[in-house]
């Protein structure tokens, strides 16, 4: 049965013992690593795209907050603008969620490319690297912004009790119909309490479906 503890946040029992996380590790480290090499001409011809679409740097420097709070590095492609975060501030009235995340449909600073790239989610592909490097997983939470994370609350803190993921329950069941970040958080700890390798399975695939419907935005 499903465990606390003195954060409130309910985990799975498989998160306890060795087996299992070393597994899911495993899986990370044989997933990502594959990917990256199959996928290295997709990475040639997008970072030829994103290059010649506008001026800017390929990747956008993404500074995150993973497990326990812990901040890192991670690189998506570039989908905006190069001076995409100081026009944030401008377009905070046009913010659709509920909370201290950003998102807006018709992001104005969005390249054509970005567009494209974000519909079939193929600017978050360099997030494979930091699978690879153990700051992220292929399947948990959603890493938040690090100028978000300062002003989440208690509850929505409990997200990150563990390693977040390039995919998850948020993207697979709300994602484009999510408006209020304790939904979002609330989804991630269902991920947490419900946690099982064949529910990764099942999240991994049903993220495969997702990015060949074009679902993205």
């Amino acid at each position: 049965m499903p465990v606390g503890n003195d954060s409130g946040v309910v985990f799975s029992p498989y998160w306890s013992g060795t087996f299992r996380p070393a597994v899911k590790r495993a899986i990370d480290l044989v997933g990502a690593g594959s990917l990256l090499v199959l996928l290295s001409p997709l990475f040639l011809l997008l970072a030829v795209t994103v290059k010649l679409s506008s001026p800017g740097d390929l990747f956008y420097r993404w500074k995150v907050v993973g497990q326990g709070g812990k901040p890192f590095l991670s690189y998506k492609f570039r989908s905006m603008v190069a001076d995409a975060d100081e026009l944030l501030e401008q377009l905070e009235a046009g913010n659709e969620m509920t909370g201290p995340v950003f998102k807006m449909t018709a992001d104005p600073r969005v390249t054509g490319t970005g567009k494209w790239m974000r519909r079939y989610s193929l600017d978050e592909l360099p997030q494979l690297y930091s699978v690879l490097k153990g700051d992220m997983s292929l399947v948990g939470p959603r890493p938040p912004l690090a100028r978000e994370y300062q002003k989440f609350t208690d509850y929505q803190k409990q997200k990150l009790s563990v390693k977040p993921g390039m995919t998850g329950l948020w993207q697979v069941k709300g994602r484009n119909r999510v408006r209020d970040l304790d939904d979002w958080v609330r989804l991630d700890l269902e991920y947490i309490r419900r946690w099982s390798l064949w529910l990764d399975t099942e999240i991994l695939f049903r993220t495969v479906a997702a990015v060949f419907s074009g679902s993205g935005k």
